[in-house]
């Protein structure tokens, strides 16, 4: 018999049942912001370079945890995935802000209005764009039929809404 102790350490390590679209929607919000940027008249000296650097760690810790969350029980330390996790999607809206602060004001709006129809168009798959991994395998959300054509991710051959 266990006693009350061990019990409630055992909960307190239960993953959080919206951790996986946390991380998703995380991810989908940093590609957006990524590919709008990309879009943009904006030199390398006018994108804070450091702060665009951590968001990019960002996000490869988002896609290392979506990845974790695939992985058996037991082959991972959990307890410390679960805390790295929480603490960098809790960093991410500072940091986001934090990085659009030191961009130029007259890419702000510009910024805004592509980043808005970039994510609108994104398909969930795309938040697990990361080698080695299905992209057919679970999602937190369904995936709309409409786009998707049985392609390959990122064929779009006509099949994808264009930004």
């Amino acid at each position: 018999m266990r006693d009350a102790r061990g019990m409630a350490h055992r909960s307190s390590l239960e993953i959080p049942g919206d951790l996986r679209a946390r991380l998703e929607a995380a991810r989908l919000d940093l590609l957006a912001l990524f590919r709008a940027l990309d879009r943009m008249d904006l030199s390398a000296q006018e994108i804070p370079q450091r702060l665009l650097r951590q968001l990019f760690e960002r996000d490869a810790d988002y896609a290392e945890a979506l990845w974790a969350l695939d992985q058996p029980a037991g082959s991972l330390d959990r307890r410390a995935m679960l805390r790295d996790t929480l603490r960098a999607l809790g960093q991410l809206p500072s940091a986001s802000a934090q990085f659009r602060k030191q961009l130029p004001a007259r890419a702000h709006p510009t910024l805004e209005q592509l980043e808005g129809r970039i994510r609108k168009a994104l398909n969930p798959k795309e938040a697990y764009m990361v080698p080695g991994r299905d992209p057919r395998k679970r999602l937190s959300t369904r995936v709309p039929a409409r786009g998707d054509c049985g392609r390959k991710l990122g064929d779009t051959g006509g099949c994808a809404r264009q930004v």
